[in-house]
């Protein structure tokens, strides 16, 4: 197994493939490595020479400092279970001052947009918090493809729409949620859930399902009522939003227009703990 802590030493193992043109893959992560982080380095796997996994939790795409806190860090176990897929993969888990040198602030950046909608107007400054660390991990390993999950569809769009307005070569590859047998989308956060919680978080997807099904026949408006009527009628839940939005420009719409790709994109609180999913609904 290949663990670095420092630029130097990544850079000086990964100098070997660029010598030989051979590929490398990323595989950003915040840690708490799951299923859903490693069918990403499968898909790294298949696609490149050189998988690299990075394990950094990034305090400046926080807003809140008690998330910030609370979010589960344990090396060594995440060491262990990206080894039981392989050992050829590098691991990068650098400190806060590796990667921002004492200056832990983000950089500003223009997503034409994406960074309003949805996540960004409930999150200010999250999403320069993102762009700021993707950039740095991108500048650092300077991998040919990048792989993201859809769960978080909204920065797989802004990560794709900051490599396109800072000219950085890498391709930003989307891959799709991954489930567990329940359907509830996995997360490092469902970790701070109990049994019960667990059970009772799979009605995010059930809804969503539902809410997929009703969109074929029914216009956007009806479909959000839909839904916010359902939470509503869960006691267990504090649905944060729902909304219907083009996938292209994140934008909510009230209504259809043919040649266009609509998600379904969910936040609800359930025992302290924010749970996001989302669906494709054409």
């Amino acid at each position: 197994m290949f663990i670095y802590t420092t630029k130097t030493s990544l850079e000086r193992h990964l100098k070997a493939f660029r010598d030989q043109n051979k590929t490398i893959g990323l595989v950003p992560t915040m840690g708490a490595i799951h299923d859903g982080h490693l069918s990403l380095l499968e898909k790294s796997l298949l696609d490149n020479d050189c998988t690299v996994v990075s394990i950094f939790v990034n305090p400046t795409q926080f807003n809140n400092a008690e998330d910030l806190e609370k979010y589960p860090r344990n090396l060594e176990r995440d060491v262990k279970t990206i080894e039981s897929l392989s050992d050829q993969i590098v691991i990068f888990a650098p400190s806060v001052t590796e990667i921002y040198q004492n200056n832990t602030v983000s950089e500003s950046f223009s997503y034409d947009g994406l960074e309003f909608e949805m996540e960004g107007a409930q999150r200010p400054g999250h999403f320069d918090g993102v762009g700021t660390v993707v950039k740095k991990l991108f500048e650092i390993i300077r991998p040919n493809q990048a792989y993201f999950g859809e769960k978080d569809f909204q920065q797989l769009q802004i990560v794709k729409k900051m490599v396109e307005k800072t000219g950085l070569n890498v391709k930003v590859v989307g891959v799709s949620i991954h489930r567990e047998l329940s359907g509830l989308a996995m997360s490092s956060r469902n970790e701070r859930l109990s049994a019960q919680g667990l059970e009772q978080a799979t009605y995010l997807y059930q809804v969503l399902l539902e809410a997929k099904k009703r969109f074929d026949s029914e216009n956007p408006v009806k479909v959000q009522q839909f839904v916010e009527s359902e939470f509503k009628n869960n006691p267990n839940f504090d649905l944060e939003y729902f909304t219907i939005a083009d996938e292209a420009t994140l934008k909510s719409v009230t209504e259809k227009e043919a040649g266009h790709k609509y998600r379904g994109f969910l936040v609800a609180h359930l025992e302290g703990v924010r749970l996001i999913d989302n669906i494709s609904l054409n």
